[in-house]
């Protein structure tokens, strides 16, 4: 009884641990990646479905269903143990990694856009070039019609009186 008590105990110091690493992940995400607002909740919500899932799953494989206080003290423990022991340790080296691995994910598209960069100058500058040109134009034209116009009915203006 006593040894099947222990054994429940340490599986859920082992549920607390992975909590703290799932609490971690997201950490992780949000030191790495500029999450908005919407996302910071979405995130929270699918960490606490996740740990809910968890524990609910824990509970039901190791001990058929049956809740014990000591249960919750060891995921309590399991999860202060990883947070003091595991976690910064765990958070310097993923933020490291994912940083290193955007880096080199924005090198490597940056090669792979070359070609297009090329292609935006070589044919659609001179179309842009091209329209920019019209509109100018046309603007002129425009404004040259306004100026006209008005300068007609200035004209008109003095001629009838």
């Amino acid at each position: 009884m006593i040894l099947n008590q222990g054994y429940l105990f340490f599986i859920f110091v082992l549920n607390g641990c992975l909590i703290g690493i799932i609490f971690d992940f997201f950490r992780i995400l949000r030191k790495s990646f500029k999450t908005s607002d919407i996302i910071t909740y979405i995130e929270d919500i699918l960490f606490w479905i996740l740990t809910g899932i968890s524990i609910l799953y824990f509970i039901f494989v190791f001990n058929n269903g049956e809740i014990r206080l000591f249960m919750f003290l060891g995921i309590a423990v399991g999860i202060t143990l990883y947070m003091l022991i595991f976690s910064s340790f765990f958070i310097k080296i993923n933020v490291t990694i994912i940083l290193f691995l955007k880096k080199i994910i924005i090198k490597i598209l940056k090669i792979i856009l070359i070609p297009f960069k090329f292609i935006k100058k070589t044919f659609f500058k001179p179309i842009s070039f091209i329209f920019i040109n019209i509109r100018k134009n046309f603007t002129n034209l425009f404004n040259n019609f306004i100026k006209i116009t008005k300068k007609n009915k200035k004209i008109e203006n003095n001629v009838k009186n």
